[in-house]
C-alpha cells in the first residue's frame, strides 16, 4: 500500500472528529479542490457492532455515508483557500448501499467535487471494498464561516 498523503495526525488536525465518530485512518490520494481518496480499516473492536448486530456485524449505511463525508472533510480542510472555513454537509441524494460492510473490511472512499458556486459545491462519492461498491451517494455542502457557525449555535 503506497505512504498515506495524510495519516491520522492530519486528519486529526483538520477533523474535529474524535472516537469513536472519526471514521477515516489515512488520506490515501488528495488533488486540493477536487477529488480525495480515504481508506477507513474496519475491526470488530467498533462500538456500533455491538448492537449492530450482535450475531451478524455490518456497518450501519448511516456511518459509511459519514465516513464519505468525513474524506470529504479532509479534502476541503486541506485547500487552503478555504483556511477557517467549515464543510457542513446540507443533503445527501441518490444514495445506494450495495454491499455489506463487516470486520475485516478496508473501505476505501473516493469523494469527488463535481461543481461549486459560491460558497456551495456539489460532489460525488463512492465507498469500495475489495473493488466493489459498497456504497455511493451525492453530496450537497456549504462553507460556513467561524461566526456563521457560532450564530447558528447562539440561535438554537
Amino acid at each position: 500500500m503506497p505512504e498515506p498523503v495524510m495519516g491520522i495526525a492530519g486528519i486529526r488536525s483538520a477533523l474535529p472528529h474524535r472516537y469513536p465518530m472519526l471514521l477515516v485512518d489515512r488520506i490515501l490520494e488528495l488533488e486540493p479542490g477536487k477529488r480525495a481518496v480515504g481508506l477507513k480499516n474496519v475491526t470488530i473492536n467498533e462500538e456500533f457492532f455491538q448492537g449492530h448486530f450482535p450475531d451478524r456485524p455490518i456497518m450501519p449505511g448511516v456511518l459509511i455515508l459519514e465516513a464519505m463525508a468525513q474524506v470529504g472533510a479532509a479534502l476541503l480542510a486541506s485547500d487552503e483557500r478555504l483556511a477557517g472555513r467549515i464543510p457542513m454537509f446540507g443533503a445527501m441524494n441518490q444514495v445506494r448501499f450495495r454491499r455489506p460492510v463487516v470486520p475485516g473490511d478496508q473501505l476505501i472512499t473516493e469523494f469527488t467535487i463535481t461543481r461549486t458556486r459560491g460558497d456551495f459545491g456539489w460532489a460525488h462519492a463512492v465507498a469500495r471494498v475489495e473493488g466493489q461498491v459498497a456504497a455511493e451517494a451525492d453530496y450537497t455542502f456549504v462553507l460556513l464561516r467561524e461566526e456563521q457557525l457560532n450564530t447558528a449555535k447562539a440561535e438554537a
